[in-house]
């Protein structure tokens, strides 16, 4: 995987990672007791994300094209977020990450 940063209006900066390869993008957060405030998981080209197998709730914030949120919903272990229209990559951060409709997110430097 490799890292990139994320800054969120509210001035947030994310270390987040962007899987690459299909093994990682199918193990995504599995296997992790928890995620730090600071971190996130970037699924680039998903519309649609599930936390089944995970053991702590997490939010996602689904993207449009451009990096605007088009929604932030928490999800629990056990559930599926389906795809909506026009969202092209999800975003899944701690459960309490201040990510809201409309914020548009830049990515800043690359590991």
């Amino acid at each position: 995987m490799r890292w990139i940063h994320v800054v969120a209006p509210r001035g947030a900066i994310l270390r987040a990672q962007v899987p690459e390869t299909r093994r990682e993008r199918m193990r995504g957060l599995l296997g992790r007791s928890s995620l730090d405030s600071d971190v996130a998981l970037l699924l680039e080209g998903t519309r649609s994300i599930h936390t089944f197998g995970m053991g702590f709730p997490i939010s996602a914030a689904t993207l449009d094209r451009d990096l605007v949120v088009r929604s932030v919903r928490r999800m629990p272990p056990g559930r599926f977020l389906p795809a909506r229209p026009g969202v092209r990559h999800v975003l899944e951060c701690a459960e309490d990450a201040d990510l809201r409709p409309g914020d548009r997110l830049r990515i800043v430097r690359v590991d």
